[in-house]
């Protein structure tokens, strides 16, 4: 497998555990769980406004935010919204770069000011991992409210999206 077939089946995957995570979050009991429904929300747009930052400096442009999240808590809609055409940029993004652009590296200025460099695959492997990271916070958090979490695994999603695999194994 090359390296940008895994980053693609890596950033489906994570397109796929946003959706089942935030279809997740929507169950909260909003009076309930506000405080940890708004947690999960609020780890969730951080996770979008790092994927956008770091769009930005795969694309060589200027993202415009200052922090890693933003002030305003977005409603859950919005963030679905926003969160499906992050995974969507994402995916069309390695459709159209080549393998020999993965190894560019890029310089770029973190929001704090202090200054990085990362080839493109970095950044893009970056992404998946942060959001994975996030993910797992809130996973926690659900399981504390007694509220079963996403089977958030790579695994779990490749034999989602190719049942075939099941059979695969071969007899002794």
């Amino acid at each position: 497998m090359s390296e940008l077939s895994l980053l693609q089946t890596l950033f489906r995957y994570q397109a796929s555990a946003n959706q089942e995570l935030l279809d997740a979050i929507g169950r909260f009991d909003p009076v309930r769980h506000d405080k940890e429904r708004h947690q999960s929300i609020r780890l969730m747009n951080h996770s979008l406004i790092v994927g956008r930052i770091f769009a930005a400096h795969l694309t060589g442009q200027e993202h415009g935010y200052t922090d890693d999240n933003t002030p305003e808590t977005p409603s859950l809609p919005d963030l679905h919204a926003a969160l499906t055409a992050s995974d969507q940029w994402y995916l069309q993004y390695l459709e159209n770069i080549t393998p020999e652009l993965l190894s560019e590296a890029l310089p770029f200025v973190f929001t704090d000011g202090d200054r990085g460099c990362m080839t493109r695959q970095e950044m893009l492997l970056h992404i998946v991992t942060h959001g994975g990271y996030h993910r797992g916070e809130i996973g926690r958090l659900l399981t504390q409210l007694s509220i079963t979490p996403p089977w958030d695994t790579l695994a779990v999603h490749l034999h989602r999206a190719d049942p075939s695999r099941r059979l695969a194994v071969a007899a002794e």
